[in-house]
């Protein structure tokens, strides 16, 4: 299972800014303290604590960077990737970490599910299978979610970055 952590936390990292001051594995192990803290979850497969423990993993980077920006005003941009496959990073238009993370409360508020399926995809980097295992639907269903969440976040990004004239 540790590997697959690390790998989840590669991807996360992957996607930060340069020179963050959290690295794969220190993202892991704190991870890993929380999910043994986690007496309410019931962990019957591996899907699950993979689920569980992305979303930790965006919640302990969310934190960290509300903490780095209170302590230092202004900011790099972390780049999130909506788009399948590592190639398509070129060019992508970075976003600020928590331009996101307001995206997809957003998102959750009007389609859980739609926001779980992009939460998982985009920074637990799971397949449409292993997101599918874990929220216990179809993979069709993943996808369907998938391209209907992705466009939704892509639109409410763009919007975040460029207000409408008052």
């Amino acid at each position: 299972m540790y590997e697959e952590l690390r790998r989840l936390a590669g991807s996360y990292m992957r996607r930060e800014r340069e020179g963050h001051t959290l690295n794969p594995t220190a993202l892991v192990n704190e991870t890993y303290l929380r999910l043994l803290s986690q007496h309410s979850v019931d962990f019957s497969n591996r899907a699950q604590v993979l689920g569980v423990a992305a979303k930790m993993m965006r919640r302990i980077l969310l934190t960290h960077e509300e903490t780095r920006r209170a302590n230092k005003r202004g900011g790099e941009f972390t780049i999130v990737c909506l788009t399948e496959g590592v190639d398509s990073v070129a060019g992508v238009q970075p976003h600020v970490f928590s331009e996101v993370d307001e995206v997809l409360c957003r998102l959750e508020k009007m389609d859980a599910r739609q926001s779980q399926v992009a939460e998982l995809k985009i920074f637990g980097g799971m397949t449409g299978d292993e997101i599918a295992d874990y929220l216990k639907v179809s993979p069709a269903t993943v996808q369907r979610d998938w391209m209907s969440g992705r466009l939704w976040l892509l639109r409410e990004l763009t919007r975040v970055r460029t207000p409408s004239p008052a």
